[in-house]
């Protein structure tokens, strides 16, 4: 299924086998009193029960190998914005507000002048968010941490929370065949699949991050790459703040729109009219060889998030989206084929194939 980005070097299946391990032994935590979290099994963040009515959503994640590139390119001062993207993007999905965010700051090496710039896009990030950063860590492990190239190697890590009224949770529980699927575009890679990404684009393609890429626009490769992650926030809170009934999110990161899968149970989905895919995918598949299918089981390929709602508030829902996310369309429509997506006759790089995962 991911033949491409295993031999990357990224075993999605060993992963899945391991998480699954994981997840099983904390399944089984004792607090020693009655437990807070509200199940919300295989959802995008947690929910624990704090007080009457009221919730906290808690998210946590990484922007993976998309440092890398920052690190050979030199450039730190938008990986950030991924961050910030990653950690709220996942809380808006259970209906959260998101008010904060820690950051965890792994460096080989504490330049600075590095930090300083990664400092810039974690504020410019947490504006266009509306949340702040009361604290977080740096910590210099040149041990663990080595560079590419040495020593200017990091890692960066957030862990984010908000609010959410227990009644108003996003769940997935109300979403029901006929529901219209809205996409919102996405600025292009994000922070997933970077590992085949490079490898596409640098190893197998021959380029340089530096190179001018007429299929990109006359945009260098680290322009691409570096692209940040869209942040979602403003746009889905005033869904969920209108007369629009909302009944599933997703952010759409690693898995594409397999993602969707985590949403909603008796359902499938069905797109037939996806958004625009933007060159940088079509770079990738033709320099990495790379099927469509696994385009699609590996990127977003231009819908970043995704926005469940009635067919008959679907209009009403597009053009409040569209205020904020200008091309944010009905990409298709949810199915009684539970389990299961449906992404007929795509063209890529040439090819015809059709996806169906599930």
């Amino acid at each position: 299924m991911t033949d491409a980005y295993t031999a990357a070097g990224v075993d999605t299946a060993q992963a899945d086998t391991g998480v699954a391990g994981l997840v099983e032994v904390l399944r089984g935590i004792e607090p020693g009193r009655s437990p807070l979290t509200v199940p919300l099994p295989g959802h995008y963040a947690s929910v624990l029960r704090v007080a009457p009515g009221l919730g906290i959503a808690l998210a946590t994640d990484s922007v993976g190998s998309k440092v890398i590139v920052a690190e050979q390119a030199g450039r730190f001062d938008t990986i950030g914005i991924d961050c910030i993207a990653m950690n709220v993007n996942d809380l808006i999905c259970v209906g959260a507000e998101p008010l904060a965010m820690l950051d965890y700051i792994a460096v080989e090496r504490a330049d600075p002048a590095m930090l300083r710039e990664i400092a810039i896009g974690l504020r410019l990030g947490a504006e266009a968010a509306g949340i702040e950063i009361p604290g977080g860590e740096v910590c210099q492990v040149p041990e663990l941490i080595r560079g590419h190239p040495s020593p200017t190697g990091f890692d960066l890590v957030g862990s984010a929370f908000g609010t959410v009224a227990l009644d108003a949770i996003v769940d997935g529980s109300a979403c029901r065949p006929g529901d219209a699927l809205i996409g919102l575009p996405s600025s292009g890679v994000h922070s997933n699949g970077l590992t085949l990404a490079r490898r596409a684009l640098l190893e197998d393609g021959g380029l340089a991050l530096e190179a001018q890429v007429a299929e990109l626009g006359g945009a260098t490769v680290a322009d691409a790459l570096l692209r940040p992650t869209t942040i979602y926030v403003r746009a889905v809170l005033d869904l969920l703040r209108s007369d629009v009934t909302v009944t599933g999110l997703a952010h759409i990161t690693g898995g594409g729109l397999l993602n969707l899968l985590r949403i909603g149970d008796g359902v499938g989905y069905e797109l037939d009219a996806p958004l625009p895919v933007p060159p940088v995918f079509e770079l990738i598949a033709s320099l990495g060889d790379v099927s469509v299918a696994e385009m699609w089981e590996v990127f977003n390929m231009g819908c970043g998030f995704c926005a469940i709602v009635p067919a008959a508030d679907a209009s009403a829902a597009v053009a409040l989206l569209g205020r904020y996310h200008p091309g944010a369309a009905v990409i298709g429509q949810l199915t009684a084929d539970a389990g299961r997506v449906t992404i007929p006759a795509l063209r890529l790089t040439g090819g015809t194939e059709g996806l169906r995962a599930g």
